[in-house]
């Protein structure tokens, strides 16, 4: 800008005076121009939101813990059933797959014909040992009744004694021949040695059995396990006892009881089994299973998922702040619960975070809160 004045209107005064004059009359000037940008500057509008969002408070809230495995489902004891003796012919079979048995329960007959005449002459041999030791008896007490008259040497009632004692022990072999051929006999019905479930049948009617062999197998009881392989990093949170809910591949739900924990760790994967008890369902040996091990209540920072942005792999909240500026957080996150999500840090509670919008905005944006619910 520049100042000029008209020579009238310096003519009356002297010349020594018009520089100072025209100093103060352009400060004047730059100062009432300086006012008039302070005033357009202050009318400036104010900076816009970026967008209207709802919000929450970070809150603290009691949840149940828990620890995720997998695994299998086993028997929880499968026996092996076969015959105690070998060599004779499969006759009858009273069981199949998938039946279930009492202990004691004949399952399988073998041809007994051969044991049973064996029985007959075992026993016969029995009464004939029998009748010879009560005779060799008799004989000894005739013997002892004599003794004092002469009629009998010394010798000779020895030899009575001898004869007595030796078909006494004939008779005990002969019993014990009987009942190991009646014990046999025995064995020729294959039973089932508890209640349970026959899982498995490798015998048909007319094989010859074999000693040993295994003709079925019975899920002992009914009773099934499963066996998660549990972190090692989690172990020192469970105990037997603790309440498991296992789902299986169809997403049908059991629950379970912890049993036992195995005493070691499989160094291959750096975990370790876990027994629990299947109560209930139409859980199979057999099937792969998830599972929740509840491992008690404890309190925990909880947001709702839908206020979680992540971005290159990070978790981030977006926490309100003075005049409604955002502010984006680095978080970890724990296990979700429902709808929300267990916050480890980052946040405290209490703390509003941005819930809805959450995924458009970036650090330092102004907001407008609207959390107003919708008239029902």
């Amino acid at each position: 800008m520049q100042c000029s004045m008209s020579p009238k209107a310096i003519s009356p005064l002297r010349s020594s005076k018009v520089p100072q004059l025209l100093g103060v009359a352009c400060i004047a000037l730059l100062t009432l121009n300086a006012c008039g940008r302070g005033k357009k500057d202050a009318a400036a509008p104010e900076v816009k939101p970026a967008l209207t969002v709802t919000s929450t408070a970070v809150r603290n809230a009691p949840v149940k813990r828990s620890v995720l495995a997998s695994g299998a489902i086993f028997p929880w004891q499968e026996v092996i059933i076969g015959p105690e003796v070998g060599g004779y012919r499969v006759s009858s079979l009273n069981v199949d797959i998938g039946d279930k048995v009492k202990r004691g329960q004949v399952l399988v007959q073998l041809s007994n014909d051969m044991v049973n005449a064996e029985v007959s002459s075992r026993r016969a041999a029995l009464r004939a040992a029998e009748a010879r030791a009560a005779n060799s008896a008799a004989a000894w007490r005739r013997g002892q009744a004599m003794i004092g008259s002469g009629a009998l040497s010394q010798a000779n009632l020895d030899t009575l004694q001898a004869d007595q004692l030796a078909t006494a022990a004939a008779v005990e072999t002969a019993r014990a021949d009987v009942a190991m051929v009646e014990l046999r006999l025995r064995y020729t019905q294959v039973t089932a040695p508890d209640d349970g479930t026959i899982t498995s049948r490798t015998v048909s009617v007319g094989q010859i059995a074999q000693t040993g062999g295994e003709m079925l197998r019975l899920l002992r009881l009914g009773r099934i396990e499963w066996r998660a392989e549990v972190p090692e990093g989690q172990l020192m949170t469970l105990s037997a006892g603790l309440p498991v809910r296992i789902v299986t591949a169809d997403g049908k739900s059991v629950q379970g009881k912890v049993r036992t924990i195995a005493p070691t760790v499989q160094t291959g994967n750096r975990t370790a089994l876990v027994y629990a008890d299947i109560t209930g369902g139409q859980a199979r040996p057999g099937m792969f299973a998830r599972g929740e091990i509840e491992t008690g209540t404890s309190e925990a920072m909880l947001v709702p998922v839908a206020s979680l942005v992540v971005q290159d792999g990070y978790s981030y909240l977006f926490v309100l702040g003075d005049k409604d500026l955002v502010q984006r957080r680095l978080v970890h996150t724990g296990v979700v619960y429902g709808q929300d999500v267990e916050v480890l840090d980052g946040v405290k509670a209490g703390e509003r975070v941005v819930v809805k919008g959450a995924g458009f905005l970036k650090d330092g944006d102004k907001v407008r809160i609207n959390d107003t619910k919708p008239a029902v």
